[in-house]
């Protein structure tokens, strides 16, 4: 990419709650941020505005121009089409089936996009961006609005026959669970995502259970992951209770993965691991030991990442820079 001409790329995390971009001089090596609200109830359109605008702002904050961006990669939540990148249905996103993601960020942008799922992206930025790509295997868990995941098998990111491998947000662990946003029943992200822990502290409300958030989640109708750390630390019950049956089916996906493939290790990231690793990892850690098979979990390290909320970007990042060499 010598010529002095386009040599950043911009890695963009697109959640149900969040947009956020990173402008990357040879990722990981990160040089300016911008975040922005997804605002998912105004409409498909206005999403992928905000997208445009989110990456403008980055470029803008790194004092760079668009024509110095060589690509710009995008994780999207969802079965993600990669050729045409194509968002086929996202879950947590109210509207999106079938989006043409690419073809509207190109169209706006004026610079080459790729779009992936944004499990297989924070998987990518963990295993480059944080590990140097030293296991062999890996699988990344990332907690957040849902739950997404990529698998990284023999070196390489894994995504299956038809692209969409590594739903581990949707792997059924309980058959007649909550309703997931996927139109199943007792998918792991209707059990453990921050969505999941909501609902289920306000069912808890409901049931005459006292917590202190209850005032937060009138007025916001929802809770951030760090007021869920703080009800922890200041002993609320009910909030314990629920992240601790969070964390443990987060344990139980977990041993099943390794039961499956047998991977070197298991990261778990997004915002909920992030804000709450003291509190979830041991209970994880210990959920996946009772769950595994006798001797599959020899030597398998269950970590949480330190790159946080950054694996998303980071990965986003990588994938441009891969997709523009």
């Amino acid at each position: 990419m010598g010529n002095g001409k386009a040599e950043y790329v911009v890695g963009v995390d697109l959640g149900g709650t969040k947009i956020l971009a990173g402008v990357f001089k040879d990722p990981p090596l990160c040089v300016a941020t911008a975040k922005l609200s997804t605002k998912q109830s105004r409409g498909v359109k206005s999403v992928i505005e905000r997208v445009e605008r989110c990456v403008r702002d980055a470029v803008d904050e790194a004092d760079l121009s668009m024509k110095q961006v060589a690509g710009i990669g995008v994780g999207a939540p969802g079965a993600v089409k990669f050729e045409d990148g194509t968002v086929i249905f996202a879950p947590n996103m109210e509207g999106w089936r079938d989006i043409p993601l690419k073809a509207e960020l190109e169209k706006a942008l004026g610079v080459p996009v790729f779009v992936e799922n944004d499990g297989n992206v924070a998987a990518l930025g963990v295993y480059v961006g944080e590990l140097q790509g030293a296991p062999r295997s890996m699988v990344g868990m990332f907690v957040g609005t849902g739950i997404g995941a990529g698998l990284i098998l023999g070196g390489e990111l894994y995504s299956g026959f038809g692209h969409t491998a590594g739903e581990v947000g949707h792997m059924v662990l309980l058959v007649d669970g909550p309703r997931c946003g996927c139109g199943n029943k007792g998918c792991l992200e209707a059990l453990a995502s921050r969505t999941a822990i909501v609902q289920r502290i306000k069912a808890g409300i409901k049931g005459g259970e006292k917590t202190a958030l209850s005032g937060t989640i009138d007025e916001q109708g929802d809770l951030k992951s760090g007021d869920l750390r703080k009800a922890i630390r200041r002993g609320d019950k009910l909030v314990e209770r629920v992240v601790k049956e969070a964390s443990e089916y987060i344990g139980i996906a977990a041993a099943n993965l390794i039961n499956v493939l047998n991977p070197e290790m298991v990261v778990l990231g997004g915002g909920v691991l992030e804000a709450m690793a003291d509190e979830m990892m041991p209970v994880i850690v210990e959920s996946a030991r009772d769950h595994a098979m006798p001797g599959s979990m020899e030597g398998v390290q269950i970590v949480a990442s330190k790159l946080g909320d950054d694996a998303g970007i980071t990965g986003a990042a990588v994938l441009a820079q891969r997709e523009t060499r």
